[in-house]
């Protein structure tokens, strides 16, 4: 049985689900919700596929405001740092922004539109945008 959409857009994967009991050498029981109760609970390990619990990856529900269209946008909370690039005649400006649910690693790059929509990020007058 296929979960979701079917042909190349399927997912690989469905889950994750909690392992119920060992069966054999290579079967595993699941606990499936209730709209897959058609399936049957048991898989051979060749279907399955570790699930390792990153809490650092959690986004808490409560920080992120959830438009009535499903979309929600990011705001930044910091410039980490700032480059010059020179493209044949003219010079583009790039920001490194930690983003608020996001971690300093997952810092992007972005151009330089970030101080008209962000002026608070730049309280001094030296950084050009």
């Amino acid at each position: 049985m296929r979960f979701g959409k079917k042909g190349k857009l399927h997912p690989r994967y469905a889950g994750p689900y909690i392992i119920l009991k060992k069966v054999g050498k290579v079967a595993y029981e699941l606990e499936l919700p209730a709209e897959l109760a058609t399936v049957h609970l048991v898989f051979h390990i060749s279907l399955l596929k570790k699930c390792v619990d990153d809490p650092s990856s959690i986004v808490p529900l409560e920080s992120v405001a959830v438009k009535d269209s499903l979309t929600y946008e990011e705001e930044p909370v910091e410039i980490l740092d700032r480059q010059v690039r020179r493209l044949r005649n003219k010079e583009v400006t790039s920001f490194k922004v930690l983003w608020r649910s996001q971690s300093v690693e997952e810092a992007t790059w972005v151009e330089a539109t970030m101080k008209a929509k962000y002026p608070y990020l730049f309280p001094s007058d030296s950084i050009p945008a």
